[in-house]
């Protein structure tokens, strides 16, 4: 039997997240997941860490309803202009309700070039339609959990066999697809070193894909040690 073992939002899209002991969970996802991103104007895009690598040397998480910007070195980022000089470039902290954002993708990881673009689904921003995420501690193995920015690490194994509706907490998922893995898993992170062949291992052992997203059925709570299934 899978049970939810750790729960996690990532308020501010490819910063590090908040680990919590339960979470409110609707429509959207868990409440205040990907709900803010730094919009690049020179691009018109939301900046993720596929282009910005030092994206995941900030973490970010919800104090009265807005994200709190901490820096690996424990400082707060409180304005548009910090943030900037952070990046290197002008970016503004955008909440999701705003309108749909438009991402990035290199399709060569090796020379990371050929990037690609696509629009979110609009409320989120989420990479597609999918609005919550899983995968089991045994499917990630010696992995850190944190470079998948997945919202619910499970113990027990077989999530990749899931169809159709979930229970957890007082929730019910609906099974969408496994998700498909980028450059970004590759990148380094405070305590997490670069290496390239994480994602090389995904493609090789696992399709590309590790982790399964769903959307929400009915919504409700999912709190640690939820079952699963």
């Amino acid at each position: 039997m899978l049970s939810v073992r750790e729960i996690w939002r990532y308020p501010v899209k490819s910063l590090g997240g908040e680990r919590l002991e339960q979470a409110a969970v609707d429509e959207l996802g868990i409440d205040g997941d990907r709900a803010w991103g730094l919009y690049n104007p020179a691009t018109d895009t939301v900046l993720t860490a596929r282009r910005e690598p030092a994206l995941l040397f900030l973490s970010a998480r919800i104090d009265d309803g807005r994200p709190v910007i901490t820096c690996d070195d424990g400082s707060l980022m409180t304005s548009d202009a910090e943030l900037s000089r952070w990046i290197g470039s002008p970016v503004e902290l955008r909440s999701a309700r705003s309108g749909p954002g438009t991402f990035e993708n290199p399709m060569d990881i090796d020379n990371e070039s050929d990037w690609v673009t696509w629009q979110s689904s609009g409320g989120t921003f989420h990479d597609g339609p999918s609005k919550i995420s899983f995968v089991s501690r045994d499917s990630l193995g010696e992995w850190d959990a944190r470079r998948f920015r997945i919202n619910l690490i499970l113990d027990g194994s077989g999530e990749d066999d899931l169809t159709g509706d979930i229970s957890v907490g007082s929730a019910v998922l609906s099974i969408r697809n496994p998700i498909d893995r980028c450059v970004m898993i590759a990148r380094g992170q405070p305590g997490i070193a670069k290496d390239i062949t994480v994602l090389q291992r995904v493609i090789k052992e696992r399709d590309n894909k590790i982790g399964v997203g769903a959307i929400i059925t009915t919504p409700g709570a999912i709190k640690v040690g939820d079952q699963f299934g």
